[in-house]
């Protein structure tokens, strides 16, 4: 796990290395043991590491084969990895390490672009061969990688902080992006962000640069949401079958990320049945000294801010070696600037300061946890799915808009000034992810574009942010591509029984307290962001009224107003404050424009 960067110049001129400093100096929170770069003519490379495999200085980054001059900066983690270096090794390729990164950089050696698709894992990496530049990002987008095109050159990185180091990046804002941004609660799919001069790879995508500039992106893996014909096997699969299939293959997910370490692993323990399901696996599998982690905070009178009564019986079931913290509210307001510093790209979930918070902690004890994002949106486990599903009429947009959107078009008009209006570029960009191919019913359509581009750029991003801020990393093993295709091909009604995540709760019962099993859906809970007054109200009043704000054009004052008139009042369908998306977006831009 580590921090990127890269810049392929096409105006006979040398890349700057004093610009490849800044932008690794932006990096070295996500990579703190060590940094390096690789200049070959048209091409500098840079990497900022995180150690996790072959702790030695063997696998530093950039990674160089002599005799090719190929060249490879990596971030992530491939689960597979001893598997292709004994395949390797047949093949007659000699290694100098012992870790993941060689194998990729041989991969693509024997293999050439087609290596991306043996590769089981998480990452986004950039390979130079002397005459191309080679991206690719992992099938779920787990990793990140940002890049931008300027002055005669192309740059990448692992964030856009880091592109906009290196100078000469446009930050007006994306009109259609800030469509998505209000509609969907913080998503920016692929390839947009909120700045018109840096774009993201989408997951499941390679990248190609030549010499003259010129891009090529191609969709190397796509998630299919069908029954499976007759006659496989899976055809005939009952409940029983289904959950066995999947339980094997979610134990064999955790097991995955829990090996394939040179240092300690933990579990962020919410009190979710995720996180517990987690535990429970792993200690299954006679994990020693396992370590857990839950933080909470003050409670409102409408909502708790902590699920200890949750975590602490499951911590105490499996006999892990737990840690809990609670965090005052006057210590969330003051360390919110902090989270908000980190973030890649605007993130209007609550959480994003808990997880900043509890990463930190985390932090001081190990190097890597696993946590349970994606169980939700691969195994239906939302409020909003069966509403969507009980919808008898309207079109699949009409269907998901009614439950999901943050506010309709007629709202967003009202939220942001003329310059920024145009047509429902939201309601399009999700009838037509709606209707690709290969999905047999509503729900599995929901579940895919969840599955395979909301949850990107909302938990999963989230998370790799707060947590790599302080060079901890987050493992994911709900979002195992072959957990998740396997789980794509199973009855909705496996999953959106039981109230959601049905298969989840019968592979849990017996391993997890029933209360946990049974218990209404819980989130990860910051009260004071949600139901906004006293010390909160008045730091986003100040935001919403500054100068900076009233200067920059951006929302209506009126529809600010409002808001701000009875800040309490106004959530969204899927229960966000409306006031704090409003917030946090100036005070983001304030710090990162």
């Amino acid at each position: 796990m580590c921090g990127i960067a890269g810049e392929f110049r096409f105006d006979n001129t040398a890349p700057d290395a004093a610009a490849m400093a800044r932008m690794l100096a932006k990096l070295e929170r996500r990579g703190p043991d060590a940094e390096g770069q690789h200049a070959d003519g048209a091409v500098r490379l840079g990497h900022r590491r995180l150690a996790i495999i072959d702790l030695s200085p063997r696998s530093r980054q950039p990674m160089l084969d002599a005799a090719s001059g190929t060249a490879l900066v990596f971030n992530g983690t491939i689960y597979n990895y001893p598997e292709l270096r004994a395949e390797l090794i047949g093949r007659g390729h000699v290694f100098h390490s012992d870790g993941d990164t060689e194998v990729i950089l041989r991969a693509y050696l024997e293999w050439g672009e087609a290596c991306i698709e043996r590769l089981h894992g998480m990452f986004a990496f950039a390979i130079w061969n002397r005459e191309t530049l080679f991206l690719a990002r992992d099938r779920l987008g787990i990793k990140p990688l940002y890049y931008s095109e300027n002055l005669g050159c192309f740059r990448f990185a692992s964030t856009p902080q880091a592109l906009q180091a290196a100078g000469g990046v446009d930050t007006s804002i994306d009109a259609v992006a800030l469509h998505h941004l209000f509609t969907l609660h913080a998503v920016v799919p692929a390839p947009r962000t909120i700045f018109n001069g840096v774009r993201k790879l989408a997951p499941g995508t390679t990248l190609t640069v030549n010499a003259r500039g010129e891009l090529s992106h191609r969709k190397y893996w796509s998630l299919q949401a069908q029954r499976p014909a007759v006659p496989a096997v899976q055809s005939e699969w009952g409940e029983a079958e289904w959950t066995e299939a999947i339980h094997d293959s979610l134990r064999q997910a955790v097991k995955k990320r829990i090996e394939i370490a040179d240092v300690k692993v933990g579990v962020l323990l919410s009190g979710g049945l995720d996180s517990s399901l987690l535990v429970a696996l792993l200690a299954e599998q006679g994990v020693p000294d396992l370590m857990t982690f839950s933080v909470g905070f003050e409670d409102q009178p409408e909502e708790r801010g902590n699920e200890f009564e949750y975590s602490d019986p499951v911590a105490a079931m499996y006999g892990t070696r737990h840690h809990k913290y609670l965090i005052p509210n006057s210590e969330v307001l003051r360390r919110l600037p902090e989270a908000v510093d980190q973030m890649s790209e605007p993130m209007f979930a609550q959480d994003a300061v808990a997880f900043y918070l509890l990463a930190e902690q985390v932090s001081k004890t190990v190097k890597v946890v696993q946590s349970g994002q994606g169980a939700d949106e691969v195994f239906g486990g939302y409020f909003w799915y069966p509403l969507m599903a009980a919808e008898t009429s309207g079109s699949p947009l009409e269907r998901f808009r009614s439950h999901y959107f943050d506010r309709d078009h007629d709202e967003f008009l009202q939220t942001v000034m003329p310059a920024y209006h145009g047509p429902d570029y939201t309601a399009e960009m999700i009838a037509a992810h709606l209707a690709e191919p290969f999905a047999d019913e509503f729900i599995d359509q929901v579940l895919r574009m969840d599955t395979t581009m909301l949850i990107t750029d909302d938990p999963v991003k989230r998370v790799d942010n707060m947590t790599m801020a302080w060079g901890l990393e987050a493992r994911v093993p709900f979002l195992d591509h072959q957990l998740v295709e396997l789980a794509a091909s199973m009855p909705p009604g496996l999953k959106l029984a039981s109230g959601g995540k049905h298969v989840l709760k019968k592979i849990a019962r017996g391993r997890v307290p029933d209360a946990v099993i049974d218990r209404k859906k819980g989130y990860f809970p910051v009260p004071a962001l949600k139901f906004v007054r006293g010390d909160f109200l008045n730091f986003m009043q100040d935001i919403l009224n500054s100068q900076a704000c009233r200067e920059r054009g951006l929302y209506n004052r009126a529809y600010v107003n409002k808001l701000l008139d009875a800040p309490e009042q106004h959530h969204t369908r899927i229960q966000g404050s409306k006031l704090w998306h409003l917030a946090l977006l100036e005070y983001w831009l304030q710090k990162h424009a």
